[in-house]
């Protein structure tokens, strides 16, 4: 109980409870504020408001805050890959980026310089030990389960890492924040993705990418529409297309089914259930595995996941080539995302996951 463990605190409630567990439970505990974005705070992002809030529930428990700003390596290490991926037509998580270069990183790394050897944040996780080995579980709270988004991490970092939150649930959460008179028990979640804000998405991206508009083409091939950017699409995807009430055509929404980046072209179905939207095979890449061995996901019975707390599908997984896999479901999967993160499970346990690809 002795050894200092340095929580990343956001100023809202999990990591704030998260906080007070480890206090009650007689950790040597100290917090850091972490800044990794230079906005404007009238744009969704609110340091300057959530540094209050971090620093309520420490002067209450009497614990050392301290602050650091990773600013550039948030620009360098997620967010010029967020802007590259969007321009070859992928649709990136940062979430999961964050997590793996920043927050299990370089939060990492300060902490150390700190004087701390492990760190603790207010995922909703579960860490197990099965055979030397650590692995990824889902916690008690299963509508909070932040496994999708942690899937990248290491041996190493799995090590050094505290979830105070895996055997709670959310409910308890906001009750122990409110007992505890701390500000952030009614404290609005942060919801998407912070560097944008209350902008939206467009208007955001056309800062660093270029608008190119093209055709928007139906599944017989057909020029039914212009876009204004393939950008600002990705598949699955149904507000904001810009077609609709046409003549001749079903009484059924369209959606996003192809992107063709070379000419610049954007393919729509109509109708949620449309075959093209759904695929019993999909190709991944940049395959990271918890425990650094590939073979523990190949050719056997597991699950797969393409969206934080969407369904996980029975698959098995195959190796094409050096750097591309194949995952096979039993079940026809909707709208796979080129770009977005396929994570695999055994059960309830992460074995790791991949980038979705078309190549």
């Amino acid at each position: 109980m002795n050894e200092k463990i340095i929580i990343g605190i956001s100023g809202g409630v999990d990591s704030t409870v998260s906080l007070k567990i480890l206090h009650d439970q007689g950790f040597n505990v100290e917090a850091l504020f972490m800044k990794n974005w230079d906005e404007d705070d009238s744009n969704g992002c609110n340091a300057k408001e959530d540094l209050i809030y971090a620093k309520d529930a420490c002067d209450k428990l009497n614990i050392k805050l301290h602050t650091a700003n990773f600013s550039d390596e948030y620009w360098n290490n997620i967010f010029l890959d967020f802007v590259d991926s969007y321009k070859n037509g992928y649709t990136p998580n940062p979430d999961i980026l964050c997590n793996k270069y920043i927050k299990f990183k370089v939060f990492t790394d300060h902490a150390r310089s700190l004087g701390a050897n492990k760190i603790a944040t207010g995922h909703y996780a579960k860490i197990v030990i099965e055979n030397s080995a650590y692995y990824l579980t889902t916690p008690k709270d299963i509508r909070k389960d932040q496994t999708y988004f942690l899937h990248t991490l290491s041996q190493d970092q799995l090590s050094k890492v505290i979830f105070p939150l895996s055997d709670i649930e959310k409910k308890e959460v906001k009750k122990i924040a409110k007992d505890s008179g701390f500000k952030s028990h009614n404290k609005k979640e942060s919801m998407g993705i912070c560097f944008i804000g209350n902008k939206k998405f467009k208007d955001f991206i056309s800062n660093y990418i270029k608008n190119i508009s093209g055709n928007i083409l139906d599944e017989n091939n057909k020029i039914i529409g212009k876009h204004n950017g393939m950008f600002y699409t990705t598949i699955g995807q149904r507000e904001g297309i810009g077609i609709g009430g046409m003549k001749n055509t079903k009484n059924l929404p369209w959606y996003v089914y192809k992107k063709d980046l070379i000419n610049n072209n954007l393919y729509v179905c109509q109708g949620n259930s449309n075959p093209l939207l759904f695929h019993k095979t999909i190709l991944i890449n940049a395959l990271e595995i918890i425990t650094n061995n590939n073979n523990d996901i190949l050719n056997k019975n597991l699950k797969c996941q393409i969206r934080h707390l969407g369904e996980k599908y029975k698959c098995t997984i195959v190796k094409i080539s050096k750097n591309l896999y194949s995952v096979k479901s039993q079940e026809p999967i909707r709208a796979p995302a080129p770009g977005q993160s396929l994570v695999i499970f055994d059960g309830n346990k992460c074995l790791g996951g991949g980038i979705i690809t078309n190549d």
